[in-house]
């Protein structure tokens, strides 16, 4: 019997009942929807974060004061003052992986600009800031090398500030603020960025000559932090090894004793935040792929109760010259288009779920061509394999015995 004929076979058996077959295929599409779907949501939200740190500066480097943290317990807090101003100008003057750097200190406080106030903090840069942190001045101008020398009551503030303080409309520019009773002229409004992956509020920002924080707000000596941008995202291990050199030797530290500054990039916490979400994806889809063995249950189930229903029908064909490879392959034909037709369902279905999440939901969603095909190989490789049993089952019956068979 040639394939054709049974192909033609077990089409006219599914055919024959319709309802049974879409129930039996409704395992395999849930399964094919989930996994497409779960992937799909996986994927964009790892893109997703992938995206916004690289709005942050992919290259960027933080330099904080004090080593890691040791048994939950962070070291003395004298520690934490140890990156001094000669520091930065040592690495800004000496580094050749960086193409920009900033010192970083802050200051916390109410911001006041006549019957309006609203709770921020002041953060003390370098020009380079804007550089290091993907910045943009959108209206005015950004503070200059000369603000920084003269410890200028200067600064550039962000569109969350804006609309809090300025909430009348007024044009920023030239305005005065004031924190912690120190007044500082507005000269620059930065282009807005919104809210990152972690949901902090990217325009909540203020930016003042460090030199100003240091002396006008904190009255210190010490910086809170050092921010830098290696050449390209390559360079930043390079970067980060130079750097860490030059702060031994700065704070004269012997080769048997640990850093008391500790510096981290943003390729660290990329890969830290891809990894938390390829495992969460995994997860889902694992979860996602169980319908799939379920719908490959339910085949054999349903080829089970198929070989019962016509075993009269088997011993008949073999009675007339039909061969056990017949009865197989006849059999595992009918499997085979369940999970087929109910894998294009699948697809179609996940898509169409895919299409609903971003629209509906917002969520971000990315799918692969890779994730596609793999849920059809499996659903396909899963009728194949549900179905083997009970075709084998079939093809292996008495001719004689199966004609008996009431």
């Amino acid at each position: 019997m040639n394939i054709n004929n049974l192909f033609k076979i077990a089409l006219r058996a599914l055919v024959n009942n319709k309802l049974r077959a879409f129930l039996t295929m409704l395992g395999i599409i849930i399964g094919v929807a989930s996994v497409i779907t779960m992937l799909a949501i996986g994927q964009g939200s790892k893109l997703s974060i992938q995206a916004q740190i690289s709005e942050m500066g992919s290259n960027m480097i933080m330099i904080h004061p004090g080593g890691d943290k040791q048994g939950g317990v962070r070291r003395d807090p004298s520690e934490m003052q140890t990156l001094k101003l000669e520091n930065y100008e040592t690495l800004r003057d000496e580094c050749s992986f960086v193409s920009a750097i900033s010192p970083e200190v802050s200051s916390s406080g109410q911001l006041v600009r006549g019957a309006n106030n609203y709770p921020s903090s002041v953060s003390g840069v370098s020009p380079d800031y804007l550089e290091i942190r993907q910045l943009k001045v959108d209206r005015g101008e950004m503070f200059t090398e000369a603000d920084v020398q003269s410890a200028a009551k200067v600064c550039v503030i962000g569109q969350t500030i804006v609309d809090n303080l300025f909430s009348d409309g007024d044009d920023p520019i030239g305005q005065v603020i004031r924190i912690n009773q120190i007044p500082l002229r507005v000269i620059g409004v930065l282009k807005a960025k919104g809210y990152n992956s972690m949901g902090m509020d990217q325009d909540d920002v203020v930016l003042s000559p460090y030199s100003t924080v240091m002396k006008r707000l904190l009255a210190v000596t010490y910086l809170q932090g050092i921010f830098a941008s290696a050449l390209t995202e390559d360079m930043t291990d390079y970067a980060i090894d130079e750097i860490s050199t030059i702060l031994r030797r700065e704070h004269k530290l012997q080769a048997d004793e640990e850093d008391d500054f500790t510096i981290r990039s943003q390729q660290e916490l990329s890969s830290m935040l891809s990894s938390t979400t390829g495992l969460m994806t995994t997860l889902l889809a694992c979860i996602a792929g169980i319908s799939l063995v379920v719908g490959g249950i339910g085949i054999m189930n349903i080829m089970y109760v198929s070989v019962t229903e016509r075993t009269r029908e088997i011993g008949l064909r073999m009675s007339v010259g039909a061969r056990g490879i017949d009865i197989l392959s006849q059999f595992l034909i009918e499997a085979v288009l369940i999970s087929i037709t109910g894998g294009l369902i699948g697809v179609l279905l996940g898509c169409g779920a895919c299409w609903v999440v971003k629209t509906v939901v917002h969520w971000p969603v990315y799918i692969q061509l890779w994730s596609i095909l793999l849920s059809f190989a499996v659903c396909t490789l899963t009728g194949i394999f549900f179905g083997w049993y009970p075709a084998k089952k079939a093809a292996s019956l008495d001719p004689i015995e199966a004609i008996r068979y009431e």
